[in-house]
C-alpha cells in the first residue's frame, strides 16, 4: 500500500511516495525544474495562475511514477500541503475567475489594518487570535472593492490546497485549519467568522463546506486520474497549509513541541494547548492540524526575515571564490563563542514583524581591524541569526509556550553545528534533525484519513533522525554573547 503526498509551493510542486507499511520514502520529485512564475503587475502584488499549479501536479506525479516504477493501483490515499494565505476564486463552472493572489502579495494590508481597528482589536484577538491583516479574507475584500466584475462571478473562494483538492475530486471543501489561516474562523464561537464577513460584506455561501483535516474529502475523478496516470476513486484524505504540515512532518503535534526552519527566512512554529494571541501582533496563531474544540492545538507562527539570506549574502560577498558553506563552518569553528566580540544584527531583509514591523537593516558592530578576520565574520553571522531565533522564542514563551523539544529538517542553517548548538544551549532544549519533507508529511498524514493510524504521530515513527543536538554545560559564554547582541538590538530598535 502506497501513500501519495503533494506539496503546492509558490516556487514548485513537490510529490512524494511513501510505503504505508514501513514508512519509507520511495521517491520524491518536483516540478518545474525552474521556479514557477509570479505575476507582479504592480508593486507589492504577487499572483499565480492556479492552472499552472495543476499542470505541475500532473507533471510531478508522472515523474514520480516513472522514477519509482510504482504501481498506481497501489496508491491508497492522497495528502496535500500548500502555500498558505492565498486566495483562489472559481465561478459556477469551476474555472478560476482571476489569477490567485498568493501569500506574499501585500495589497490588502491597509484593508486588514482598518478592519482590525473598526471591529476592535480585543474582539479580533479573542475570536480570531489575529488581526485580519493581509490574509485571505482581506484579499477577497480587495477584489470586491476593486474588481466588482470579478467578484460578481465568484461561486466559491478557497485556499490553494482547496483548489488542488477540487481539481482532484470535483468536491469543493475547505478545513478549519485553512479558514483560520485566512482569518475566517471564529475560535470563541467555533464557527465561520461571520462578524468579519459581515463587516467586509462577503456572503457566507461563498465559503465551501468545512471538512476535517483527516477524513475522506472526495475521491479522484476519472478526468483527474487520466491526467495524473492514477486509478480513479483514490481518496484525498488530508490537507493543510505548509507551515502546519511542516510541523506535522517533523512530528511537532503536542504542546511544547516546535518545528523550525532556517532557510532564506526563518520560521518557528510552536504548539500550545490554549487559544493564544499576541496583542503586539509579533506572531500569528492558527488552528494546528490536530486541533479540536475539546483539545485545543494552536500553532503559533513566528517569521524571521533576516535568516539564511544573511549568511548566503556573506558567502557571496565576503567569502573567497570556491569557498563552500562547510568551509565557512570549519573556519568559523576556529574562533571562540561570541566571535571575539564581533556582533552582527541580521535584519537586512525588510521589515521584521517581531520587531514591530521595523526595518532596522543589518548591522556589524564592535569590529576591530587588528583582531577580526573572515572566520570571525562567519561565526558572528551564524550566531546573529541563532540569536534572532532565541529572541523570537522568548516571545513565544511569553505567550505560554513551554518548550520541550525542537525538530528541524535536514537542510539549510540547521546543518551548521555552530548555529544549532547556539540555539540548543541558550534555550536549554534538545534539537532533533529529521530527514523529511512537506510532501512526505502530507503522504503520511493521508494514512490517518483512511484509518491506517489513529494519530499522525503513529505514522511518523519510522522517521530517520539525522542528528541530535543536546545542550551541554557551556551556556555561560553563549549567554554573554547573546546579552551583548540583545543590548545592541535594543539600541537599534
Amino acid at each position: 500500500m502506497l501513500l501519495l503526498g503533494l506539496d503546492i509551493g509558490s516556487s514548485s510542486v513537490k510529490a512524494a511516495l511513501v510505503d504505508a507499511k514501513t514508512g519509507a520514502t520511495l521517491g520524491s520529485v518536483f516540478s518545474p525544474e525552474t521556479e514557477m512564475d509570479i505575476i507582479a503587475s504592480h508593486p507589492g502584488w504577487a499572483e499565480q495562475h492556479p492552472e499552472v499549479w495543476w499542470d505541475n501536479v500532473c507533471k510531478a506525479v508522472h515523474k514520480l511514477l516513472q522514477k519509482t516504477q510504482a504501481n498506481p493501483s497501489e496508491i491508497a490515499a492522497i495528502g496535500i500541503s500548500y502555500q498558505m494565505h492565498g486566495l483562489v476564486t472559481i465561478g459556477a463552472d469551476g474555472a478560476p475567475v482571476r489569477p490567485a493572489i498568493i501569500w506574499c502579495d501585500s495589497r490588502a494590508v491597509s484593508i486588514g489594518d482598518t478592519a482590525f481597528r473598526d471591529i476592535g482589536e480585543t474582539y479580533c484577538l479573542e475570536h480570531y487570535l489575529n488581526g485580519p491583516g493581509n490574509f485571505t479574507a482581506s484579499k477577497l475584500k480587495w477584489v470586491k472593492d476593486n474588481e466588482p466584475e470579478h467578484y460578481a462571478q465568484i461561486r466559491y473562494f478557497m485556499l490553494p490546497g482547496d483548489y488542488i483538492a477540487f481539481r482532484l475530486t470535483g468536491e469543493v471543501c475547505t478545513t478549519v485549519t485553512g479558514l483560520s489561516e485566512g482569518i475566517l474562523w471564529d475560535f470563541a464561537e467555533n464557527k465561520v467568522a461571520s462578524e468579519l464577513l459581515n463587516y467586509y460584506g462577503i456572503e457566507r455561501d461563498l465559503i465551501p463546506t468545512v471538512s476535517a483535516n483527516f477524513e475522506n474529502q472526495g475521491r479522484l475523478t476519472q478526468t483527474a486520474a487520466d491526467a495524473l496516470g492514477l486509478k480513479p476513486g483514490v481518496p484525498v484524505t488530508y490537507r493543510a497549509g505548509d507551515q502546519p504540515n511542516n510541523a506535522l512532518a517533523l512530528n511537532a503535534l503536542r504542546p511544547g513541541e516546535i518545528a523550525a526552519t532556517g532557510g532564506t527566512s526563518g520560521v518557528v512554529y510552536g504548539v500550545v494547548d490554549q487559544l493564544v494571541s499576541d496583542a503586539q501582533n509579533r506572531v500569528n496563531s492558527f488552528a494546528h492540524v490536530n486541533h479540536r474544540v475539546e483539545a485545543p492545538r494552536i500553532g503559533v507562527l513566528l517569521c524571521i526575515n533576516g535568516s539564511g539570506i544573511q549568511y548566503s549574502w556573506m558567502r557571496r560577498q565576503m567569502a573567497q571564490e570556491g569557498i563552500s558553506y562547510n568551509d565557512m563552518e570549519q573556519l568559523a569553528a576556529t574562533t571562540p563563542v561570541g566571535a571575539d566580540g564581533l556582533c552582527i544584527i541580521p535584519f537586512g531583509n525588510g521589515a521584521e514583524r517581531m520587531l514591530g514591523n521595523q526595518n532596522i537593516g543589518a548591522q556589524i558592530l564592535n569590529l576591530h581591524f587588528n583582531r577580526h578576520n573572515r572566520a570571525h565574520f562567519y561565526r558572528a553571522a551564524l550566531e546573529g541569526v541563532a540569536f534572532s531565533f532565541v529572541y523570537g522564542m522568548k516571545i513565544l514563551r511569553s505567550l505560554g509556550l513551554e518548550l520541550s523539544i525542537m525538530r528541524v529538517g535536514n537542510d539549510n542553517l540547521f546543518q551548521s553545528n555552530i548555529f544549532a548548538s547556539t540555539i540548543a544551549e541558550l534555550l536549554n532544549c534538545r534539537i532533533e534533525m529529521i530527514e523529511t519533507t512537506g510532501a512526505v508529511g502530507a503522504a503520511i498524514a493521508s494514512g490517518v484519513g483512511i484509518g491506517l493510524w489513529s494519530d499522525p504521530g503513529e505514522g511518523l515513527g519510522a522517521q530517520h533522525r539525522v542528528k541530535i543536538y543536546e545542550p551541554g554545560n557551556a551556556v555561560g559564554p553563549y549567554s554573554t554573547a547573546y546579552e551583548q547582541w540583545a543590548t545592541y538590538l535594543d539600541k537599534a530598535i
